[in-house]
C-alpha cells in the first residue's frame, strides 16, 4: 500500500533542507508537483514516485533510496576524503542531505561497501540500513565480478591458483575466487564473495601477477549498464533490486 505524507514532510524526507527551509520553498512557490506549483504544505502526496520540481530541479521521490553509480577513477568512497574527491560529490545535494529514516539528523545515502580510489565500476548506494547490512554481510556471499587488467600476461597456472586459493599475509586460510577466467592475455574476470581489504590486488599478486587496472562490472545478478557513463548515477528499478535479492 502506498504511503502518503504532506508536501513539507516529503521535501524534508527527500533531503531538500530542514523542515523550516522546506516550508519556505513551498510558501515561495518554488515547488512544483507533477508540473503544477503547489503552495500547500499540507497537500498529501505519495512518498514513492511523486514527481517534483524544486527550484527547477526535476525530482522523482524515492523512499527509501536505492541507486547505482558508475564510480570513476580518482575518487574515494568516503564522506571525508583525503587526497581524492569524494564519490558523494557526484550526487545531487538532496541525496547527500537526506535525513536518516525515522530520525531528524542528516545522514544521506551511504555506499554499499567501498572501491579503492583507482578502481572503477558499479557502486550501490542507499539510506536503507538493513539493505546495506545485508549486501555487506559476509554470510550472504553476494558475488561481485571484477574485470582485471594485469601487468603481465595471464597463464593457466595463475588462474588455477586463484581458483584453488592463495594465502594473504594477514590470513593463514586460503582465499579462493568463486570463479576466474582469462578473457584475454592480460584480462582476468574474477568473481569474489568476500570483501577483504585490497582483496583483488593482493590475490592477483599472490598468484604471481599484478593489477594494472580494476573495474567492478557486476554485483549479484546486477550488471553495470553500458549506457551509464563514469560519474553518472541513476535510481535502481524494482526489477534491478530483485536481481540483488539472495
Amino acid at each position: 500500500m502506498d504511503k502518503f505524507i504532506c508536501l513539507d514532510e516529503l521535501l524534508f524526507a527527500q533531503g531538500f533542507g530542514t523542515r523550516r527551509q522546506c516550508a519556505g520553498l513551498i510558501a515561495q512557490g518554488r515547488v512544483r508537483v507533477e508540473g503544477a506549483v503547489c503552495t500547500d504544505p499540507a497537500a498529501m502526496l505519495a512518498a514513492q514516485g511523486t514527481r517534483l520540481q524544486v527550484d527547477g530541479l526535476p525530482w522523482e521521490c524515492h523512499a527509501p533510496a536505492y541507486l547505482m553509480l558508475h564510480k570513476p577513477t580518482g575518487t574515494e568512497c568516503s564522506h571525508r576524503p583525503g587526497a581524492w574527491p569524494s564519490v558523494y560529490s557526484l550526487l545531487p545535494a538532496p541525496l547527500r542531505q537526506r535525513p536518516a529514516p525515522g530520525k531528524g539528523r542528516v545522514q544521506g545515502v551511504q555506499a554499499v561497501g567501498r572501491l579503492d580510489q583507482d578502481t572503477t565500476g558499479l557502486l550501490l548506494l542507499s539510506d536503507d540500513g538493513a539493505f546495506i547490512h545485508r549486501m555487506n554481510s559476509p554470510r550472504r556471499h553476494v558475488p561481485k565480478v571484477y574485470e582485471v587488467t594485469t601487468v603481465h600476461p595471464v597463464d593457466a597456472a595463475q588462474v588455477a591458483r586463484l581458483l584453488e586459493g592463495v594465502v594473504l599475509h594477514d590470513d593463514p586460510r586460503p582465499v579462493r575466487a568463486a570463479a576466474c577466467e582469462a578473457v584475454s592475455s592480460q584480462h582476468l574476470r574474477l568473481t569474489l564473495t568476500e570483501g577483504k581489504y585490497h582483496q583483488v590486488k593482493r590475490m592477483v599478486a599472490a598468484a604471481g601477477n599484478r593489477v594494472a587496472a580494476l573495474h567492478r562490472s557486476r554485483i549479484g545478478a546486477l550488471r553495470l549498464p553500458d549506457e551509464l557513463a563514469p560519474g553518472q548515477w541513476r535510481w535502481l528499478t524494482e526489477a534491478e533490486l530483485a536481481l540483488l535479492a539472495p
